[in-house]
């Protein structure tokens, strides 16, 4: 990306965490979503050898909404106004011996004319390392306002990046009993478009789940959508999430909730639909990170971390398993 007008910007940041462990948060890309707020799903594309190309599937970008710098509009000067969803792709090239992640976006929106960098992680001895975030960009035309206009977007998302990294890095190292994932699985003796097709309908899920009171669906880009809606809890009360999807017809559909419940800081998620020779095995996976300071006040004063985490299980795992056992009955209704 060498070019006059080019202009280079570095971010760094220490972390109480081992430096061969961050660059893996970084390198694998599995991780983001639980890492980076914005980030909704990221998804592996055919590449030549040696380098990766990625989707990045991500939330509208704000200060707090990293990584935009890497994998979204406002480092590319044109912020979404509507809020929704979109997704970019990236090309990268991992290099472990070396502790770094190059990374150049494949599609910009003006004024960016191109955009580029690297992440880097020094070992700051046995415990803590420190994270560099080195970007390159260009302006359209060279523009000296344009590129300043760049520069200070590239400046408030790379310091919310790394921000983000290092809360989350240093929360899974000190401790992990705070996040974890579970799954719930069915066998369906149907077809795999009519169980996909339950899950992915879900603005008829008010119609078709007893815990749904309210759904708000809406998908302006085929196989991004925005769901909104209402469920009952066991005593009656409703509570109201929102979550973006990505839909893979007809074998996967991602999730992020953005609108949380008061016991978690993260919940992601995938529905997956698989053809066997006994059948279609539905499953929904769910990873969830807990919100301590909130464990007593919802659950009460002598709650523990363990209760918590129980709680939680229990309430994501009983709605799962009956919007599968619904998706199974509609399905092999249907043979």
């Amino acid at each position: 990306m060498e070019h006059p007008g080019m202009r280079q910007v570095a971010h760094e940041i220490n972390i109480a965490v081992p430096a061969d462990t961050v660059h893996r948060l970084i390198a694998e890309v599995e991780n983001w979503p639980r890492i980076f707020p914005s980030v909704i799903h990221v998804a592996h594309e055919e590449a030549p050898e040696g380098e990766e190309r990625l989707r990045i599937w991500e939330a509208a970008s704000t200060a707090e909404s990293a990584p935009s710098t890497e994998s979204g509009p406002t480092a590319e000067g044109v912020p979404s106004t509507d809020g929704g969803p979109r997704s970019r792709p990236l090309r990268r090239i991992v290099e472990p011996a070396a502790l770094r992640v190059n990374f150049q976006h494949l599609v910009t929106e003006a004024p960016v004319a191109g955009m580029g960098g690297a992440w880097l992680v020094e070992p700051l001895g046995e415990n803590a390392s420190r994270v560099r975030l080195l970007h390159e960009f260009r302006a359209e035309g060279d523009a000296p306002g344009a590129l300043d206009r760049i520069g200070a977007e590239v400046d408030r998302d790379a310091r919310a990046q790394l921000a983000a990294l290092k809360e989350n890095a240093e929360r899974d190292v000190a401790d992990a009993g705070l996040t974890f994932s579970f799954e719930d699985t069915v066998l369906v003796d149907g077809s795999v478009k009519d169980v996909y097709a339950f899950i992915n309908e879900a603005n008829l899920w008010s119609e078709r789940l007893p815990h749904v009171a309210t759904v708000r669906l809406h998908e302006d880009t085929p196989g991004l959508q925005s769901l909104e809606m209402d469920t009952r809890a066991k005593d009656g009360s409703l509570h109201t999430t929102k979550s973006y999807r990505v839909t893979f017809p007809h074998q996967h559909i991602a999730y992020k909730q953005v609108t949380l419940p008061a016991l978690m800081t993260l919940h992601t998620g995938h529905w997956t639909f698989t053809d066997t020779d006994e059948g279609v095995t539905a499953t929904s996976q769910h990873t969830v990170t807990l919100n301590t300071s909130n464990i007593t006040t919802v659950l009460g004063p002598d709650a523990t971390l363990t209760d918590a985490r129980t709680y939680v299980h229990t309430a994501l795992s009983t709605n799962s398993r009956a919007t599968l056992n619904h998706a199974k009955a509609h399905a092999e209704s249907r043979r």
